[in-house]
């Protein structure tokens, strides 16, 4: 059994998810946004991290599942978001919490089970693979997809690892 704190950075509102998975199945612990409002960018940084690290300290995850940084047209943007990303991570090492990062594509393809997905599908398959009675906001469902597909990563791995291992033995045996 494990605790995933899912985030999805933003340098406006910073989206959180919280999930418990015992083996393939996940409950839902939590979502929800950090706004940020206004300001300087350095005062919406520590408020990341700050939010981050209360987290942390209610849920008290096992694992720190972020999404990474994607160029957006706009290279300032992209650099403000790296920055809110920073802080978020630097909440998480803080606490020692190991860090895991996953490209949008790739929340995506696990989540909905395509790429290229829009938010409306990401909110919608959060919503029906855990079970909620309604579509979380924007930002805390795509936090939610973060966690899943670290998840469902984590799995996966965990099966390939089994495969790999029975192949050896077999091998052995021969």
């Amino acid at each position: 059994m494990a605790i995933i704190l899912g985030i999805d950075p933003g340098s406006r509102i910073t989206g959180y998810g919280v999930l418990r998975q015992q083996g393939s199945k996940f409950e839902y612990l939590g979502s929800g946004c950090i706004r940020l409002g206004e300001g300087e960018l350095a005062g919406r940084l520590q408020k990341i991290h700050d939010g981050v690290s209360e987290l942390i300290s209610q849920f008290q995850p096992d694992t720190f599942a972020i999404e990474q940084v994607f160029m957006a047209k706009n290279p300032s943007s992209a650099l403000v978001l790296g920055h809110a990303r920073g802080a978020a991570i630097v909440a998480a090492t803080n606490q020692a919490l190991p860090v895991y990062e996953y490209s949008a594509r790739q929340i995506k393809q696990a989540v909905v089970g395509k790429g290229s997905a829009g938010k409306e599908q990401v909110q919608h398959m959060v919503s029906y693979l855990l079970k909620l009675p309604a579509s979380p906001q924007a930002d805390a469902a795509d936090a939610l997809a973060v966690a899943l597909c670290h998840g469902h990563t984590q799995q996966s791995l965990i099966k390939l690892s089994g495969q790999a291992s029975k192949t050896v033995r077999g091998r052995l045996r021969q």
